[in-house]
């Protein structure tokens, strides 16, 4: 028997208990896929070349020697050394895919070929498998590296994202690998369900580019049904308003109205006898229309007041509402500060804090077992090869 559950990863009650994952990725999203089976029980295992995962030296910042982007998305896996292009190595790696229930890897098409990866696949047929391509395979595009920026920029995400007389702008996070990760998950679960049901050996794309405009959703559906190119609006909702931030006093507060009967309690909140007695704003359709004019009328009485003021008037007449917080602002309200989302994960360099799997069991947040490991540092224990980064 080549592959032992980990100890960590038995006894945990978790679904996906005794399911071994084989994880040949990099970066982000095939990595966070990984994950998530790892955060939900499964023993994983990565795979990584004799220089590591590039994302090591994404940095700064830095905790020890790894980036803190490279210990995101790596818990919950063994880590081994593998050169694919070696003989005796990949001769190694071939028996775990013999053994694996599922696969996440994002080779290139060249890289296929270089590496065998074929090969790796025929070794275990019944195996899920899950490739994460820049864009369908057989397409122009499923050739060329692609990553979360050019993904944004070509699947109209940011051509959407920004000011309406500014310049298309990314999302302040890696959202296309993110999306791409989640999609990747929900292919290795599915295929998880599939061999129990009797249907083994399934092999699942997660394309980049077309998880990424998947994302557009009402936006896409929009430009299909009707032909128009949505438009940058910066903050505001293409399809309700008010929907965005507006000017207090002392900074901005977070608005959501969704409904006629939401914007009345508004209205009676703000207690404005020119907002009160004006007919432009009664329904949807015209605060759309005249979204602008909505804007400084509103603004006009909510600079008179404090952030903090609005936001306890808004929330005792049940108006949606947010402040806009920064990074570590979200991390020290109430409802993380005091919850069970963060928690303390090992490192080879000392324990730092993480978030934990955002899904809850049974009213339980799965706890965070372990976390990324040096590089090849269980390549002994699980290749039978001696260590060659020690």
């Amino acid at each position: 028997m080549v592959w032992e559950l980990s100890d960590v990863n038995t006894g945990s009650g978790l679904p996906l208990e005794g399911v071994r994952v084989l994880d040949f990725s990099r970066v982000l999203a095939g990595p966070l896929a990984a994950m998530i089976a790892g955060d939900l029980g499964a023993d994983v295992v990565k795979v990584e070349g004799p220089d590591g995962d590039p994302v090591r030296a994404l940095a700064p910042p830095y905790f020890g020697e790894d980036a803190t982007y490279y210990l995101a998305v790596n818990r919950h896996r063994r880590n081994v050394v593998a050169d694919l292009r070696n003989p005796d190595d990949f001769a190694a790696i071939e028996a775990l895919v013999r053994e694996a229930d599922a696969v996440v890897e994002n080779y290139l098409p060249s890289q296929y070929a270089q590496l065998g990866i074929e090969r790796l696949r025929r070794a275990n047929p019944e195996c899920v498998w899950v490739s994460v391509t820049p864009a369908a395979s057989g397409s122009d595009l499923s050739t060329l590296p692609s990553f979360d920026v050019l993904a944004q920029a070509r699947s109209g995400l940011m051509g959407v994202t920004g000011e309406a007389s500014g310049a298309p702008t990314k999302v302040g996070a890696p959202l296309a690998d993110v999306i791409t990760g989640l999609y990747g998950a929900i292919a290795l679960v599915t295929g998880l369900y599939a061999r129990l049901a009797g249907r083994p050996g399934r092999h699942f794309e997660a394309p980049l580019l077309e998880s990424t405009m998947s994302a557009l959703i009402n936006q896409a559906q929009g430009y299909l049904a009707t032909g128009v190119n949505p438009r940058r609006l910066g903050n505001d909702h293409p399809s309700i308003a008010p929907y965005g931030p507006l000017r207090t006093s002392d900074g901005l507060v977070m608005l959501a109205v969704g409904t006629d009967a939401q914007f009345a309690r508004l209205l009676e909140a703000l207690d404005d006898q020119v907002l009160r007695a004006s007919r432009d704003f009664e329904r949807n359709d015209q605060r759309v229309a005249r979204r602008d004019d909505l804007r400084e009328s509103l603004e006009r009485v909510f600079v008179t007041r404090t952030t903090d003021e609005w936001l306890k008037v808004l929330g005792e007449v049940g108006v949606p509402h947010a402040p806009i917080l920064d990074v570590a602002g979200a991390f020290a309200q109430e409802t993380i500060a005091a919850g069970d989302f963060v928690d303390e994960m090992s490192t080879p360099y000392g324990l730092v804090h993480t978030m934990r799997s955002p899904l809850r069991i049974d009213g339980v947040r799965p706890r965070v077992r372990s976390g990324p490991r040096r590089l090849g540092q269980d390549t002994a224990e699980l290749l039978g090869q001696k260590d060659r980064h020690s």
